[in-house]
């Protein structure tokens, strides 16, 4: 299934479909909230605001779009001074609209969702992402081999936004990426965060939106996690 499009960069495409949601979701935005920022992935930082900046990603997983791979979503999130507020992602194949605002918990649809309770590796559901930097994915692929046979499974998501959504809803027991841009992670900080969960990174510090960097998953599955790297 091709779709028009346009080549970023090496494994890095721009579909006509990214367009046009996000100057949908931009203009409705502009309508809503006139006074407020806009730093979205293809227009880039396409509106300076005060106090509050919605962050996009009109299309996650956009290769796994232009083969016909029906998993990618939308990525929406509201930031206050630095801190995410509100978080949205929706994955329009399945009609699953995961949300999170600050201190409200995190929900898929109407159901209210929490992160896995597992904390040890031998059973967990691991989701990975390799990104379009050639020198971190080949960092990813050794760390992966390293990884496999401590796992129950590990999966290539081609969405770091649905991977987050799914740690926060407990489908997968940890996610782990070394190259992402704020669109990509924004609201999945939220939903992982509101869903019990934490986002950090290979240092093992709180990830924020700038960061490249995310290990998210509970706090036992990130500290198991952690000590299987020091020891690989």
């Amino acid at each position: 299934m091709h779709h028009d499009m346009q080549v970023k960069g090496k494994r890095n495409l721009v579909t006509e479909a990214d367009l046009l949601s996000e100057k949908r979701i931009i203009a409705i935005i502009l309508e809503e909230f006139p006074g407020h920022g806009i730093l979205s992935e293809e227009a880039g930082s396409c509106k300076k605001g005060g106090e509050y900046t919605w962050i996009i990603d009109p299309l996650d997983g956009t290769n796994n779009y232009y083969f016909g791979i029906p998993f990618f979503g939308v990525n929406i999130a509201l930031v206050r001074k630095g801190e995410v507020v509100l978080g949205l992602t929706y994955d329009p194949m399945r009609h699953e609209m995961f949300r999170a605002e600050k201190g409200k918990g995190a929900f898929l649809n109407r159901k209210k969702i929490h992160v896995s309770k597992l904390s040890s590796l031998d059973g967990a559901a691991l989701g990975v992402d390799l990104g379009y930097n050639a020198e971190r994915s080949l960092e990813l692929l050794a760390l992966v081999e390293k990884m496999w046979p401590h796992v129950h499974c590990l999966r290539l998501m081609g969405s770091s936004a649905l991977g987050l959504a799914y740690v926060a809803a407990g489908r997968l027991s940890l996610y782990f990426h070394k190259y992402v841009y704020p669109w990509d992670i924004a609201s999945g900080l939220l939903l992982v965060r509101e869903g019990g969960g934490d986002v950090i990174t290979f240092e093992g510090r709180a990830t924020k939106t700038q960061d490249k960097e995310i290990i998210a998953a509970n706090p036992s599955m990130l500290q198991s996690f952690r000590e299987s790297l020091k020891k690989s």
